[in-house]
């Protein structure tokens, strides 16, 4: 017999225009990345999830599977070309449209000033940041088709800037750029291209950036996707740009 939750998530399915699409979320594993992929799932989406915990991955797909989509799980490095290059050789041999890109991956780091900050903990914040989201989207547009998806998380240090995370707000400021430079380029192709820059969230990137930050003040990730889902529902003809999205308490 059916339950009401079941009988709920069949009528999102056939309701949904996202029905039966393909989504990679980078950074699937845990946080956004993974809220973003449930709420996909309860839309009815065949999903591609990609982290580079393959424990935390694993878990994740047990997790998604139970929403009865198919799920593939791939552990990826976004950092390097070869690691996203295989990533999409599977995705090439699924012989199908790749309808939605979620580059959720990122990284923050502990408080320091500039002065203070190692430059390898630059290069490792701008490597997987920004140049992740530039290799995982180059590799995703052979795939994409008039009506795709590409969403890119930014966070808002993509507009603000926080003393004591130059690396972070100049990764997420040239994600930025790129995410409004490619938005202008894919007008013509009919695909639409989202910023989106959530403020304070609950989630684990906090432990690097802040162990101290008050997380009872933060959204959850589930609301952060609900928004995403809500933007890529939006018919055909239409798009949000930008999504802004901030806890009532506003940043801290």
């Amino acid at each position: 017999m059916s339950t009401p939750k079941r009988k709920f998530r069949a009528l999102i399915r056939r309701e949904s225009n996202l029905a039966g699409r393909l989504a990679l979320i980078s950074g699937a594993s845990r946080g956004i990345g993974l809220a973003i992929a449930r709420a996909l799932a309860l839309q009815g989406c065949d999903l591609i999830i990609t982290g580079r915990d393959e424990r935390a991955l694993a878990k994740a797909r047990t997790e998604l599977e139970k929403l009865k989509v198919p799920v593939l799980a791939q552990s990826c490095d976004v950092r390097s070309p070869d690691s996203v290059n295989y990533l999409f050789t599977l995705v090439h041999a699924l012989r199908r449209p790749l309808d939605i890109l979620i580059n959720n991956a990122g990284i923050g780091h502990p408080n320091r000033t500039v002065g203070e900050l190692p430059y390898p903990t630059w290069m490792e914040v701008i490597d997987t940041n920004l140049n992740g989201v530039f290799l995982m989207t180059q590799a995703s547009l052979a795939l994409m088709q008039r009506g795709s998806t590409i969403v890119n998380n930014l966070s808002i240090a993509a507009e603000r800037v926080f003393p004591g995370s130059a690396a972070y707000n100049a990764s997420k400021h040239g994600a930025l750029g790129f995410t409004n430079t490619l938005r202008e380029e894919l007008r013509s192709k009919g695909i639409r291209v989202i910023a989106l820059m959530p403020g304070a969230t609950d989630t684990a990137i906090w432990e690097a950036m802040w162990p101290q930050a008050p997380r009872r003040k933060m959204m959850a990730p589930e609301t952060v996707a609900r928004t995403v889902v809500d933007a890529m529902l939006l018919p055909a003809n239409a798009t949000v740009e930008k999504i802004v999205l901030m806890p009532s308490a506003g940043a801290f």
